[in-house]
């Protein structure tokens, strides 16, 4: 009896589904499998732990770093090119969502698999799309404002998406988790928006290689986008930068008070400037009280994570 059997066996019903799919997934196995467990099962004290928020961090860090940079030698001596190796990033990232594209993510009531997300999502462990029973949904309370003493409310604002992680987080979270509809979903997006919060669709190498949760994101909490700020770059562009209509504005900020990624530049009565640094988000179009702003696609920035698009 290997590994898998005793899982079959002996684990609950939500915990042999995930089994059972990452049997089967081209990209995923045991080890794969076993990260995914234990990242879903203890995620609070998986993310206090990476965040450096936990003793065991003196412990874990640097052997999960050790063991990942073997990883990469062994690779080079294979011959493969550094800069074709799976970095950190690579294995757990996000990709900046505006709110209509958020929606549709959301709003999916079919199975989606789009390969060859090169250029939608620019790592090196996410080429495939898949939503599966992409109706299951759940909220579950978000870890990195959990992790710290003073966080941003509220804090049930991590959406999970499809099969088989929707059954695994209720499962093993009664109480930090439940079941939402698509209408509750689509109220959080929307309310986090408008509180500043940026919509970030999430893929982990662990979680079969998937996309698997939209996390609305604060940049005083979330661990993914301190990372990036501190040159980790975890987080993918939205596809989109933010403009300016000089001729609207009026130079009130309120658009570079709300934006999480400092990309905002107002001085009194003058026009906002617009940073490289946008992410493409859309927060500050919410906050403009005049119109000014709004989203056009740069090439430079990636394409949009758009599931009607790329289903088509």
């Amino acid at each position: 009896m290997n590994v898998w059997d005793v899982i079959e066996r002996f684990a609950g019903q939500s915990t042999r589904a995930w089994a059972r799919e990452a049997r089967q997934a081209p990209n995923a196995g045991l080890w794969e499998f076993m990260h995914g467990y234990v990242y879903t099962r203890w995620p609070y004290l998986y993310i206090r732990t990476a965040m450096g928020r936990h003793p065991l961090a003196l412990l874990v860090v640097p052997f999960y770093l050790g063991w990942h940079g073997l990883r990469r030698l062994g690779a080079c001596l294979r011959g493969k090119h550094p800069s074709d190796l799976p970095t950190f990033a690579d294995g757990y990232h996000g990709k900046v969502v505006p709110l209509d594209k958020a929606r549709k993510l959301i709003a999916v009531n079919r199975d989606i698999h789009v390969n060859d997300l090169e250029q939608v999502i620019p790592y090196a462990s996410a080429r495939t799309l898949v939503l599966q029973n992409a109706e299951h949904l759940a909220v579950l309370d978000c870890p990195c404002r959990l992790s710290r003493e003073e966080h941003c409310t509220p804090v049930d604002v991590c959406l999970i998406v499809g099969q088989p992680f929707v059954g695994f987080v209720l499962e093993h979270h009664p109480a930090k988790s439940r079941r939402i509809t698509a209408a509750e979903a689509m109220d959080i997006l929307e309310q986090e928006n408008k509180r500043g919060h940026v919509a970030h669709a999430f893929f982990k190498d662990a979680m079969l290689g998937r996309f698997y949760a939209i996390c609305n994101c604060c940049s005083c909490c979330c661990g993914a986008m301190k990372a990036t700020r501190n040159g980790l770059p975890m987080l993918a562009p939205s596809g989109y930068v933010a403009v300016v209509d000089g001729a609207v504005c009026v130079g009130c900020g309120k658009c570079a008070k709300i934006c999480p990624f400092d990309a905002l530049n107002a001085v009194p009565k003058e026009t906002a400037r617009v940073g490289d640094n946008c992410m493409g988000c859309g927060v500050c179009l919410h906050a403009c009280p005049t119109g000014a702003l709004s989203l056009v696609p740069d090439p430079s920035k990636g394409q949009p994570l758009d599931v009607d698009a790329l289903a088509d």
